[in-house]
């Protein structure tokens, strides 16, 4: 009998009846849904014409979507891509963005550091549904269709920029090796508003750790002070030294060009259009420029093929585009990216021929 009092005897623990639970499930998800969209990052810049996502806050998608939509609101147009688009040599006023902005056209640097096709159509269909009835800039970078592993194509595993953004199960991407259960996980996390927001706190306040574990590596700081901080900012430097492509000790190079109908970084590309002319938007094509002066005449043929079969494709769907002829050596930093002079004569380019005009 005394064993059945001490097993009886009132605990620390908080037992709970089934209506309470009910009710503290309905508290947790009501906080859970409405703690992130009462949240708000102290970053006025974000979306303005010289603004581009900073190099620490790269992979976070929560960000990513308040950086959409004040471009949206701002911009006469904005301007996706992968790190061509957001200057990785260059400050971010010297961007194409920033150069098209200071002729009058306001122009939002939607770019993202790595954001190869793949990538880029999931960060436009799950963290950009705000573009809606805009007009857009959209960059194809053939670089990504360089070679089979470039193209996610190659059966070898291949850590490549943003998983998490890519088709978790269709299409079959061969080189990505990530468990059934870490796909899934991205899956419900791009799906669900309160986990992108807690990945954000991760990037934004505690150097990219979740809260245990900062704690454990900073035991005497108090983990809500972190809150107060401000968001990291784009520096005004570029992220890379802006030197030439052959003074970087860059050689020619021969490229192993996919063939485009077997390509898919290209079906990933014509994805990410897809899904901005279906919201209604204006999109322009610019493909390129590749830096042609780094390709060696054997594979150089074959990258001519190449542009010219993605820029038929583009006519006949009546998709308005440009493909530029290569800028001069000097105005390259490596394959793709070009240094301020190029991203200056480009805007020039584009603005003389009037590209912009049927979209803003």
């Amino acid at each position: 009998m005394h064993e059945i009092e001490e097993a009886l005897a009132p605990s620390n623990g908080i037992r709970l009846s089934s209506r309470e639970w009910v009710g503290v499930t309905v508290v947790t998800l009501v906080a859970c849904a409405l703690t992130p969209r009462a949240w708000s990052d102290d970053d006025p810049g974000s979306g303005a014409s010289g603004y581009r996502v900073p190099h620490e806050l790269n992979n976070d998608y929560w960000f990513f979507e308040e950086v959409v939509e004040r471009g949206v609101a701002e911009a006469d147009v904005v301007a996706f891509g992968d790190s061509v688009i957001w200057g990785a040599y260059v400050k971010k006023d010297e961007t194409l963005s920033g150069r098209l902005s200071s002729s009058g056209v306001r122009v939002a640097n939607l770019g993202l550091q790595g954001a190869h096709p793949a990538a880029l159509a999931g960060l436009i269909e799950h963290h950009a549904s705000a573009v809606r009835d805009k007009g857009v800039i959209l960059h194809c970078n053939l670089l990504w269709m360089s070679s089979v592993r470039h193209d996610l194509r190659q059966e070898k595993e291949f850590l490549f920029n943003h998983p998490e953004l890519v088709p978790q199960l269709d299409p079959w991407i061969p080189c990505y090796k990530a468990s059934l259960s870490e796909r899934i996980g991205n899956v419900v996390r791009r799906n669900v508003r309160f986990l992108q927001w807690t990945r954000h706190l991760q990037y934004a306040f505690f150097d990219h750790l979740d809260v245990p574990a900062w704690t454990v590596e900073h035991p005497d700081d108090n983990p809500l002070a972190r809150l107060r901080m401000p968001i990291p900012l784009p520096t005004d430097t570029p992220l890379e030294r802006p030197l030439r492509w052959d003074d970087r000790g860059i050689r020619p190079q021969a490229f192993s060009w996919v063939d485009l109908d077997e390509s898919l970084q290209w079906q990933e590309f014509r994805r990410a259009l897809r899904v901005l002319r279906d919201r209604g938007n204006r999109v322009f094509v610019l493909v390129g420029p590749f830096n042609e002066h780094l390709v060696t005449a054997a594979s150089l043929p074959s990258y001519a093929v190449l542009k010219r079969e993605v820029v038929a494709w583009l006519t006949d769907q009546g998709i308005p585009h440009a493909a530029p002829a290569a800028l001069r050596s000097e105005l390259y930093a490596d394959a793709s990216h070009p240094l301020a002079e190029g991203y200056a004569r480009l805007a020039s380019m584009l603005l003389a021929a009037g590209s912009l005009e049927g979209i803003k």
